[in-house]
């Protein structure tokens, strides 16, 4: 497909999409938003105010619905205090948002929107035969793990404890990549009631550049080939995506990936920032797609992880946005780019004379995916992505920004399950300082901080001693010339990979009387004598400093208490 084709294939998009969202616009009594905008659902998306469920959201939510005369169309989902509601027959979207937005237990009232995967949006590399021209010699199917480093990753973890949730269109689970791997699977689509089943192909795609067996002797392996999967099969509704999240952080995922979002056009539903919230304040790293177009908006969920403006500080951000990056680690022409980038991972080959693979290589179902057939309601084409590996058809080559971030978010949990002790933040910043930089120091905006590179990552985790060391002070209770002998013990454990950097000091505390402890000293030395009094009662305890600045909390009590 020329570009000529392309920029028509992308009007008749547009067209078709601003046509449906009109008339459901009309349909809803609500206005409709803007070309390529978001799709709604024709749901209200309803946050209780905190102090409104003391004990139980539940409660809350059956008497705002009472008083609105509305109907529930959700789960209440306790933890956030959000649910999504439909009009009464007869009634009007906005005139249900009025109301409930007079109520003063109810803290936002939004239209609810579907969020739309991340795919390519027509680069010629999906629909052109894989061949020898225009791939180097020497280059394997799976190119983009060598080029991302994973083999030195892998030297020191596979993934093995690592518990990804893919937050996504479903999963084949009967394919063989994923024998073993699914911890999880968990339908959120209040449509269906089938987890293991993928009728797009998306997410079955996705999770297994993540998470696809290695070492069985068939197709690829994932790049935390090692992990555990929860799948969380969504309608991608803001309310699914959220009960998504908060579902696969309560079932102990280290990482959410999201190949997915929005246009923009709206800021992000409260429901989302909250579950996004939540899950940062737990630990787990969030990572989702970048926009499949060359736009500086990303939409969300990628624009509450990263915001406009924050990109070009490591330091900020709670999560990953991930664009994509081509064989030529260049950003590839489709993806986002701009000051909401976290940083890149290899989302297609994208060879300048059009030669070499598709997309990248990954598994795919069984049965007939929307992928394939395409959509007339979208304007997006047949993929022709289906490839035959080793015999068998359950294999594609796909590109996006939605196959780089499962790489990201594999390495994500292997740095978390290797270094429990790292926070969320530690390791988005991690992930950021340790990427390779095509282009030069710094952050750009047309890869955030470099192409991830997994060996780097797995490297910088084992070397962040986060753990406080430990110690004990005992004493001999006796003067001797005015002086009482103290000894001092320590150690300063790590995780088992993580390398400990050492006790550097012990800071010896003292009460006297029964007063406020405070500082004595500060010594390297293991035994020491300090001066004392006749009739006066010491309390004295240590607290050990290691190397790496991390600090022993002090005692609820005093190690040694004794009157001379």
């Amino acid at each position: 497909m020329d570009a000529r084709q392309d920029e028509r294939r992308r009007e008749v998009r547009a067209r078709l999409l601003k046509r449906a969202l009109l008339i459901l616009g009309a349909a809803l009594g609500v206005a409709a938003p803007a070309a390529q905008a978001s799709d709604l659902t024709g749901r209200l998306l309803v946050t209780l105010a905190p102090a409104a469920r003391p004990n139980s959201a539940h409660a809350a939510a059956s008497a705002v619905l009472a008083r609105a005369h509305a109907r529930l169309d959700s789960p209440v989902l306790d933890q956030l205090g959000l649910f999504t509601v439909r009009p009464a027959p007869g009634g009007s979207l906005r005139a249900l948002a009025r109301n409930l937005r007079s109520d003063r237990t109810v803290a936002h009232v939004e239209v609810e929107r579907r969020f739309t995967p991340r795919a390519n949006p027509g680069d010629p590399a999906l629909t052109t035969q894989e061949g020898a021209t225009g791939s180097p010699p020497n280059t394997p199917v799976e190119w983009w793990a060598y080029r991302e480093n994973f083999p030195a990753a892998w030297d020191v973890t596979t993934g093995a404890g690592a518990l990804i949730g893919v937050i996504d269109t479903g999963i084949d689970a009967s394919h063989p990549e994923f024998a073993g791997r699914i911890k999880a699977t968990v339908d959120q689509d209040s449509d269906t009631n089938d987890p293991g089943h993928d009728d797009a192909g998306h997410g079955t795609h996705v999770a297994s550049l993540a998470c696809a067996d290695g070492g069985n002797g068939i197709g690829l392996a994932g790049a935390a080939y090692g992990c555990s999967l929860i799948i969380e099969r969504s309608d991608l509704s803001d309310f699914s995506v959220a009960q998504s999240i908060v579902d696969a952080t309560n079932r102990g995922a280290l990482a959410i990936n999201m190949s997915f979002g929005t246009d923009g056009s709206r800021p992000a539903a409260r429901g989302i920032v909250d579950a996004i919230d939540y899950a940062f304040k737990r630990g787990v790293v969030m990572v989702a797609a970048a926009a499949d177009d060359p736009v500086e908006e990303q939409g969300d969920p990628s624009n509450v992880l990263q915001p406009t403006g924050t990109g070009p500080d490591i330091a900020k951000g709670k999560g990953l946005d991930v664009t994509a990056a081509n064989f030529q680690d260049n950003r590839a022409s489709f993806a986002g780019r701009g000051t909401q980038i976290s940083l890149a991972a290899y989302g297609t080959f994208q060879a300048a004379d059009g030669g070499g693979p598709r997309g990248i290589f990954g598994a795919f179902p069984g049965n007939l995916t929307t992928l394939e057939t395409g959509s007339l309601a979208t304007g997006d084409p047949p993929c022709n992505c289906r490839a035959v590996f080793g015999g068998d058809s359950r294999y594609a080559y796909v590109g996006g920004t939605s196959m780089a971030a499962p790489q990201v978010t594999a390495v994500a949990a292997m740095v978390r399950h290797l270094n429990p002790d790292l926070s969320a933040a530690d390791v988005i910043e991690l992930m950021k300082r340790t990427a390779r930089r095509p282009a030069g120091a710094g952050w750009n905006g047309e890869l955030g901080w470099g192409i991830l590179d997994a060996g780097a990552a797995v490297a910088g985790a084992l070397a962040e001693d986060r753990h406080a060391p430990v110690s004990r002070l005992t004493s001999t209770h006796r003067l001797v010339r005015g002086r009482v002998t103290l000894r001092l013990r320590g150690s300063d454990p790590a995780p088992p990979a993580v390398a400990s950097s050492g006790i550097a000091r012990f800071e010896v505390w003292r009460s006297v009387d029964g007063h406020r402890a405070r500082k004595l000293l500060t010594t390297t030395r293991h035994t020491i004598r300090v001066r004392a009094k006749h009739h006066v009662r010491y309390g004295f305890y240590s607290v050990a400093v290691d190397h790496a600045g991390n600090r022993e909390r002090a005692p609820g009590r005093a190690d040694a208490r004794f009157t001379p």
